[in-house]
């Protein structure tokens, strides 16, 4: 059995933990201008009908006397890292998959810990006791399965999906509800009669892929309630990126210049803390109609230096029309490889070596940045006027 652990609101919680005049207060945490996005919301603002990744400024219209705070990022961490030392102390099979939610596969704890009931019972008093904060747990024998029913009774839930049970659920269960369900991949459901992930089996496997892609054999095995993916410990990142809405729309792109930058510079320093090099760029934009588009690149030559993915990040951007204003630009990267993959070298190009100084040169930033602080060392082109 497969338990999913899920933290109730966290960020929103967390700021109520530290301020406890805030308890039972419409919290909402995110940026706090009128152009930032909700990143999380306490069930008091919820019930106004705050959301997140809800533009701040209807969030505001929502909820007028909510509490708006600028997220913490360093607090919610330190709080993560110890939930998830607590759930490494009763197996080692435990897959975070975000800052405020993880897996942990039980098999074979039943003789140290009890059954899978009371290993979750067990998790929520010992978050409780440990962080102060509550969180919804779901059991059943596949990681989807348990990912639903952990949203089942939020907050401060537990819901178990026994394996006979598996066919009924599946069989009734709205298809909104099944995670990689978005809203383009609602709409083709929609024209295809399926409300319910059962009567995907209506459906052939053949069909399913030609109506939905990949997707769709992926739902057709779901239906039928086979789900392959394991509980892993060190899950692969597949790509790393970085985001930021601006201050106001804007359609100048030397403007967007200081954003890649600053996001290129983020974006490298995680693929050097993971020990991966990027083998692809991606340019994000989203404009002030909210339509987003990206642009990518594949490079000739793995990457984590900065300069690197901020010259490719800005070569896509100079060659896109900006005919719109935009209001949200990021950088990615992925297609990742361990730093040590062996690497087909150009015949004549002497990028790479380049690439690898530069990289030298950040890496010594790092060092430094970690013992003096992030601001020891900056780029003049970030540094504000005096």
């Amino acid at each position: 059995m497969i338990l999913h652990i899920d933290m109730d609101a966290f960020y929103a919680s967390v700021e109520q933990l530290d301020r406890p005049e805030l308890a039972g207060k419409p919290v909402i945490v995110g940026g706090t201008s009128n152009r930032g996005v909700v990143c999380a919301a306490s069930y008091a603002a919820r019930s106004f009908g705050v959301r997140s990744a809800m533009p701040m400024f209807q969030a505001r219209r929502l909820c007028p006397g909510g509490v708006f705070l600028p997220p913490r990022f360093e607090r919610y961490k330190a709080v993560s890292e110890n939930i998830m030392s607590i759930l490494r102390a009763i197996t080692p099979l435990v897959e975070q998959v975000s800052i405020d939610e993880a897996y942990m596969d039980v098999s074979g704890c039943e003789k140290r810990c009890g059954p899978p009931e009371a290993i979750a019972a067990a998790v929520k008093r010992q978050i409780r006791d440990a962080v102060g904060l509550t969180c919804s747990v779901g059991i059943a024998p596949a990681k989807f399965l348990a990912k639903i029913a952990s949203a089942m009774n939020k907050p401060d839930g537990l819901t178990v999906i026994r394996e006979a049970e598996v066919p009924e659920f599946i069989a009734s269960l709205p298809i909104r509800k099944v995670p990689g369900v978005g809203e383009q991949t609602q709409k083709r459901l929609d024209e295809m009669g399926i409300k319910t992930l059962g009567e995907a089996n209506r459906y052939a496997e053949a069909s399913l892929l030609d109506r939905l892609g990949k997707f769709g054999k992926r739902l057709g095995e779901l239906a039928r309630g086979i789900d392959t993916s394991a509980v892993s410990p060190e899950p692969e990142h597949k790509s790393v990126s970085a985001e930021e809405t601006l201050g106001v729309d804007t359609r100048d792109k030397a403007f967007l210049a200081g954003f890649l930058l600053r996001q290129a510079e983020d974006v490298a320093r995680q693929l050097r803390r993971l020990e991966v090099r990027a083998k692809t760029v991606t340019l994000k934009v989203k404009h002030a109609d909210f339509t987003q588009v990206t642009r990518r690149t594949t490079l000739s030559h793995p990457t984590c230096s900065s300069k690197t993915i901020y010259q490719e990040a800005m070569r896509l951007l100079s060659v896109y029309p900006l005919n719109k204003k935009v209001r949200l630009v990021g950088v990615g990267a992925s297609g990742l490889l361990p730093r040590g993959t062996p690497i087909q070298m150009g015949l004549f190009s002497g990028g790479e070596k380049t690439d690898d100084r530069w990289e030298k040169v950040d890496r010594t930033v790092d060092a430094i940045t970690r013992k003096f602080g992030e601001s020891a060392v900056q780029r003049a082109a970030l540094k504000g006027p005096e």
